[in-house]
């Protein structure tokens, strides 16, 4: 059986990725989030490890003991794992601000290093989609931080998509609009609403079709796409 990893699988949109894959789709997923720790599953078609992102360097310990020892072969990764840190530039803060990076951007790129080592040795035409965000096109006040760390997702995507297209492996991005999840569950209704009036549909972008595009992306079925960010934001104006 080939694998699909998806990061922070036990967040809301994570764990909706992760159950269309396994319900529309020939895949396992192997899930990566820090609520795996001291309950890791390893049964059936999903298999859950802890992983913590702020500490990219623990990921190559992931693939050579967990995943190739017991000959877990990759199709696809899904970087859906993020960290918001949300302020103003003016108040940036090094500390928060290197956590952001390390769990947003080098994590990432040392999770697309290893799955594509694994793609190749195994001479997988794999897929990778990485989550975005709308902030990297439209303007945020004290989302400036984060939309640096989804914009580097962005540049990321079409160039690895360069590299390795000849060997049959993809890379996409998906970029929502705001969705009710962990991440925004801060923001009052007051400020909800008056993000909902900056897309064409005036409402929340359901999490469901989000995950849809996804799952759409990482399996065979776009077998034709590759270096593309697709928005799914119902038309942010």
């Amino acid at each position: 059986m080939y694998y699909i990893i998806v990061t922070g699988d036990s967040g809301s949109l994570g764990s909706k990725i992760a159950e269309k894959i396994l319900s529309n789709t020939k895949f396992g997923v192997i899930g990566l989030s820090r609520s795996w720790k001291d309950k890791e599953v390893e049964k059936g078609k999903y298999l859950k490890f802890y992983a913590d992102l702020s500490h990219p360097e623990s990921i190559k310990d992931l693939f050579l003991n967990k995943f190739r020892k017991n000959n877990l072969k990759i199709y696809g990764l899904i970087n859906n794992s993020a960290y918001a840190y949300d302020d103003l530039i003016t108040n940036a803060n090094i500390k928060k601000l290197s956590k952001m990076y390390y769990i947003n951007v080098l994590s990432p790129m040392i999770l697309i290093k290893y799955a594509i080592r694994d793609m190749l040795l195994n001479s997988t035409k794999g897929s990778i989609v990485n989550i975005s965000s709308i902030s990297t096109g439209t303007g945020y006040k004290g989302l400036s931080m984060y939309a640096s760390t989804k914009g580097a997702l962005e540049s990321l995507e079409n160039n690895v998509a360069r590299e390795w297209g000849v060997k049959g492996i993809r890379c996409n991005t998906v970029a929502p609009g705001f969705m009710k999840t962990k991440m925004t569950k801060d923001i009052d209704e007051k400020d909800q609403k008056k993000i909902f009036k900056r897309n064409c549909l005036r409402k929340e972008i359901e999490i469901d079709y989000v995950a849809e595009t996804v799952v759409f992306l990482v399996s065979e079925k776009s077998s034709s796409i590759t270096g593309q960010t697709i928005r799914v934001d119902n038309g942010v104006i």
